[in-house]
């Protein structure tokens, strides 16, 4: 059975390479590496939007949530839901259409650029934010791959860390944003391949074996069998908008996923992108809850050390190793995308926010391109340090990542669009206010009474208005930025 398995794996992997390697060949400029220079289709932009926006997260920590919590679980996912509609549907073509005016690469360099008297002083802190979150981040997927091999091999946990960072850092270096949308198609399908087809399969199990779906919800307790939590007034208000406040990490603020907005060609490519995104984002939530709620009825709890282990320890028990293969490397290409993705945001921030638009130094594409894949490798290999490190769950840190790059950028970026009196002061204390109050509040006991997705986004919101109304920009040096922006 292993060997089945491992076959499948090693031929997914040869594909997703051969992949990369196709597009490494092409002559690519500085700016073709770090935002595929207006070449790709919406609508595998779309696929790899949404592969690199739930990665590990969704497959391993979220079926792992929904184990715990059951029913109560779907206002995560419908906070989630609701962001990505309102992203795709409101802010997508808004992303399109900055990029061409201000001619940025980076979410970083487009704040600044908007704001060019504070602008220095912007995107260093907006990249340290980045790199900051995104570091933990990057280890969190490669410490999700650590757990699939684990799992489905027994195999010891560094050597899976080792493989997956290996394949992280490849597909990067190989062909920088280019390659990595397009292997993210290809993750994507297998990502949706299982979270579709392992809810079919473990009601199957279900019915053949005359097992009661509803009888085991009432038998795990905790409130599992209820939609609020078993919980009533105050305490279901609080745990329905804690789980909700995903919701504001996907206004515009995270980098990896605007990257994809900033990418597309034409408003035509963005009605493609949007309509893909959102039908993949259903099916692809529906199955991960599916996946969870049917596992309470086939699992014990108290089987498993760690509950996100739960999605490979599914597809081992219900599917024959063919399927087993297919439908594990899905878990792999999650993580890989997303920790492809997570490098390269890393990577041009590194490079284009840092070293050409702040220190001002002058490369040659060829040049540019070599310091990005030397900054990939050193990428990924602290990531792997961290996942080394790190114990703490995929859920927990993926969260805190989000918390702390997302529901910080999200009101910088909403300000920005739609609010004309927004400042570049204004903007520097939405992303100061909102990381002094993500590591204050993940770190105290306030994070169990309310999220601090929500906190982090009210406070980051609060401080850029308040600031903006008190320091306001200078109409005529707007005027003069407008000017220069033309004429370049």
């Amino acid at each position: 059975m292993e060997n089945i398995i491992a076959v499948e794996l090693i031929l997914y992997f040869v594909l997703v390479f051969g992949v990369g390697y196709y597009f490494s060949r092409r002559k690519m400029t500085h700016s073709d590496f770090l935002l595929g220079g207006k070449q790709l289709p919406g609508w595998a932009l779309a696929f790899s939007e949404r592969a690199t926006g739930e990665s590990s997260w969704l497959l391993l920590g979220f079926t792992g949530f929904v184990f715990v919590n059951g029913l109560s679980s779907i206002w995560v996912i419908s906070g989630m839901g609701l962001g990505i509609i309102v992203s795709w549907l409101f802010l997508a073509k808004k992303f399109m259409e900055e990029r061409d005016k201000y001619d940025v690469l980076t979410l970083p360099d487009y704040l600044a650029t908007r704001f060019p008297s504070h602008g220095k002083l912007i995107r260093y802190f907006v990249t340290i934010l980045i790199l900051v979150f995104f570091t933990f981040y990057l280890g969190a997927q490669i410490a999700g791959a650590g757990k699939t091999l684990l799992t489905t091999f027994n195999l010891n946990p560094i050597i899976g860390l080792l493989l997956c960072t290996a394949a992280v850092i490849v597909l990067a270096f190989l062909g920088g944003f280019v390659s990595v949308v397009w292997t993210d198609m290809i993750q994507s399908m297998m990502m949706l391949l299982t979270l579709t087809i392992l809810p079919i399969l473990a009601f199957i199990q279900i019915y053949t074996n005359d097992i009661s779906l509803t009888a085991a919800l009432d038998n795990a307790g905790n409130g599992v069998n209820s939609w609020t939590g078993g919980l009533t007034g105050f305490a279901f208000g609080a745990l329905f908008f804690n789980n909700f406040t995903w919701f504001f990490g996907y206004l515009g603020g995270q980098p990896q996923l605007s990257s994809r907005f900033m990418a597309l060609k034409n408003p035509k490519e963005v009605k493609v992108a949007s309509i893909t995104g959102i039908i993949w984002m259903v099916l692809a939530f529906l199955g991960a809850f599916l996946i969870g709620i049917t596992a309470i009825a086939l699992y014990n709890s108290g089987e498993f050390t760690d509950v996100e282990t739960i999605l490979p320890t599914m597809i081992l028990d219900l599917t024959p190793p063919w399927i087993s293969g297919i439908l594990l490397a899905g878990i792999l290409a999650a993580i890989i995308t997303t920790a492809d993705s997570q490098i390269m945001v890393v990577t041009s921030s590194v490079t284009e926010d840092i070293m050409n638009k702040s220190l001002k130094m002058k490369l040659s594409d060829k040049k540019w391109i070599f310091v990005s894949r030397i900054v990939i490798i050193a990428s990924g290999m602290l990531g792997l340090i961290i996942a080394l490190m790190s114990k703490s769950l995929v859920y927990a840190v993926v969260s805190w990542a989000w918390t702390g790059v997302g529901a910080t950028l999200s009101p910088a970026i909403l300000l920005t669009f739609f609010w004309k009196r927004y400042s570049g002061v204004g903007a520097l204390a939405t992303v100061a206010s909102g990381l002094i109050c993500t590591l204050i509040w993940i770190n105290s006991p306030l994070e169990e009474i309310l999220s601090s997705r929500f906190t982090t986004f009210f406070i980051a919101s609060l401080f850029g208005i308040v600031f903006s109304l008190i320091y306001p920009d200078k109409a005529e040096k707007s005027i003069h930025h407008e000017k220069q922006v033309i004429e370049s």
